[in-house]
């Protein structure tokens, strides 16, 4: 059976947090991951504390290597160390920290007390806290105690949206159960979406992308004319140089001797060949200037095209998500008026 090979992975996989949680307790150890790969698997450790972790010149991982190899049957394990960012808002870390602190001998009201306040003071939206168990001290009865702060969802899909932990405490009166659940600042809710608000969003969206186009256009109208100018002022430029040999000619007409005219013939003839070298010269680069400013003009061109069919798929995304949510609000309205239509019908 399949199912079988699927339940024995989960089973190491429980195994082997107990360890990692009882070995990392005081690196602040909240969940592992594995990652197979064709050569190695990667096994992801997310801890409050690294330095703890990864102990001096990596000891404590090369020691959780070898014993996850042996003991949990893992082939070649890469261990990855991962910080959490803010502790304070990590429900297992703060409900094992609780339960530390009541079994040194802390007051359970205080120790609650004061994480409240932590986890408040972090950014969270809502807070459930629950003890339950010999919160009375000896002679007195088991009994159940619960603090509540904020917004808090315990029923329905939403629930999933919610971090939640469960610890035990053993001190020498008798064993308290903690439970801790804890809606972090980033989460939001379907049912606390403001349809407005969704709208005048997309409607910003909409008008910085038409200003975006309107600047790609300008910028390439003003490159367009800068190529056009440059290749007009180095079109005159090499006129002028190519006229400068007949000023020369002139200069050189009062020299009689013959070795002197046959020197002049020949610098003339070179420079000649020179002027000419460069005047073709000249044409290549405004050519090529112009080819350039072309392509530039394309490109500018396909890139606003793209623009406009993104601004195109947003507006259909978002003229998407306006239909379904008006659909969910008419659906719920229906709903309360055949309700209320039955109740008439019993009264």
């Amino acid at each position: 059976m399949i199912e079988r090979v699927f339940i024995k992975k989960n089973f190491n996989k429980m195994e082997l947090e107990r360890y990692l949680s009882k070995k990392l307790e005081r690196a602040g150890f909240s969940k592992l991951e594995i990652i197979k790969t064709p050569l190695v698997t990667r096994i992801v450790l997310h801890v409050a504390k690294p330095g703890l972790a990864i102990g001096k010149s990596g000891s404590t991982i090369k020691q959780l290597t070898e014993v996850i190899a042996e003991k949990h049957n893992i082939d070649n394990p890469q261990i990855e160390i991962q910080e959490i960012k803010n502790p304070n808002l990590n429900a297992k870390i703060l409900a094992e920290k609780m339960a530390s602190m009541i079994e040194r001998g802390f007051a359970w009201r205080s120790v609650s007390y004061r994480t409240i306040k932590e986890i408040m003071d972090a950014g969270a939206q809502g807070i459930e806290l629950v003890f339950k168990g010999k919160l009375a001290g000896k002679g007195g009865r088991k009994r159940k105690q619960r603090i509540a702060i904020g917004y808090m969802k315990k029923i329905g899909a939403q629930s999933a949206y919610v971090d939640t932990a469960k610890a035990a405490a053993y001190p020498k009166a008798g064993a308290i159960g903690i439970r801790l659940s804890i809606i972090h600042p980033e989460v939001i809710f379907p049912d606390k979406i403001d349809v407005n608000k969704v709208i005048e969003e997309i409607k910003k969206a909409r008008e910085e992308v038409k200003e975006q186009l309107e600047t790609l256009k300008k910028e390439a109208e003003k490159e367009g004319k800068s190529v056009k100018d440059e290749t007009k002022t180095e079109g005159k430029e090499t006129t002028k140089k190519a006229e400068t040999p007949k000023t020369e000619k002139t200069e050189h007409k009062e020299v009689k001797t013959e070795k002197h005219t046959e020197h002049k013939k020949e610098t003339r003839k070179a420079e000649h060949k020179t002027t000419e070298k460069k005047h073709e010269e000249g044409k290549e680069t405004t050519k090529d200037k112009e080819e350039k400013g072309k392509k530039d003009e394309s490109f500018i061109e396909k890139v606003a095209e793209k623009m406009e069919e993104v601004v195109e798929g947003i507006e259909e995304a978002a003229e998407k998500v306006v239909e379904k949510i008006e659909d969910t609000l008419e659906g719920k309205e229906e709903k309360k008026s055949e309700k209320k239509e039955v109740k008439k019908k019993w009264y």
